[in-house]
């Protein structure tokens, strides 16, 4: 079973933006570069942190679009090739933003204030992963299939786009939801391994549109409807790692 990734996306802070890239390197045991690296402590997430996070949080901690739909339509990161520096970001209902993570925090905090929730924990500051924000604390990429898409958007009649599910890798030529059958399995890209470990359970946060960031659709209950639970999407580890790129074949 063959695909082509027609898709790479990173997500420079947690809930807030992302980006596509042309392409990347994985690394074993690795995350994808640059995704998740920094992310936005609420009130209720600092007692668990410390001055400086040395260890995996868990997403309660943080900001979320499960609790505040209006991240969902941020947009933006670096900018192809690289990952460091500043940091730019658009949202339909704000001025955009240019600012550096490492120093200007602050702004951000300052900047998201609008579209968090109130009688939600607030955020309080920026702070940087030892290795990922990513909701679970193993080094796993997400992989996302264009043909289950297609299909998941036929069923419930209305489009849904990639964002909302803020994925890694978009891959296409697969049959629809054929990567459930992958678990444990090994998909190789040219020289890169990588192993199938679960499925990606989905939150309240891909009910709302990413265009406007809206709820348009309770989308957990809409998958256990259609299928009986709240998956959509694989994760996998790197195993052998190396450059993946756009149009790279991905061998099941």
């Amino acid at each position: 079973m063959t695909a082509c990734i027609a898709r790479i996306r990173r997500h420079p802070i947690k809930a807030i933006g992302g980006e596509d890239l042309r392409r990347t390197r994985l690394a074993a045991a690795r995350r994808l570069p640059g995704d998740r690296i920094w992310a936005l402590l609420t009130e209720g997430g600092e007692r668990h942190a410390g001055a400086e996070p040395q260890r995996w949080l868990p997403k309660s901690c943080f900001l979320r679009g499960a609790a505040s739909a209006g991240l969902q339509a941020v947009q933006g990161g670096w900018g192809e090739g690289a990952e460091e520096g500043r940091i730019r970001l658009t949202h339909p209902g704000l001025p955009d933003l240019d600012f550096d993570p490492e120093t200007e925090g602050a702004r951000l905090v300052d900047w998201v204030r609008p579209l968090w929730s109130e009688g939600k924990p607030a955020p309080t500051r920026l702070v940087r992963g030892p290795t990922g924000w990513t909701d679970v604390n193993q080094p796993w990429v997400s992989i996302l299939s264009l043909s289950s898409l297609a299909d998941l958007e036929s069923r419930l009649g209305m489009a849904l786009g990639v964002e909302r599910w803020r994925g890694n890798l978009w891959l296409e030529g697969w049959a629809p939801y054929a990567e459930r059958d992958l678990i444990g399995h090994v998909l190789t890209v040219g020289d890169v391994e990588l192993r199938v470990t679960e499925a990606i359970g989905r939150c309240p946060a891909t009910s709302a549109d990413p265009s406007t960031g809206r709820i348009d659709i309770d989308m957990p209950e809409a998958l256990e409807a259609q299928f009986g639970h709240r998956d959509f999407g694989i994760y996998a580890e790197v195993v052998t790692g190396g450059e993946i790129a756009l149009g790279g074949e991905v061998r099941a």
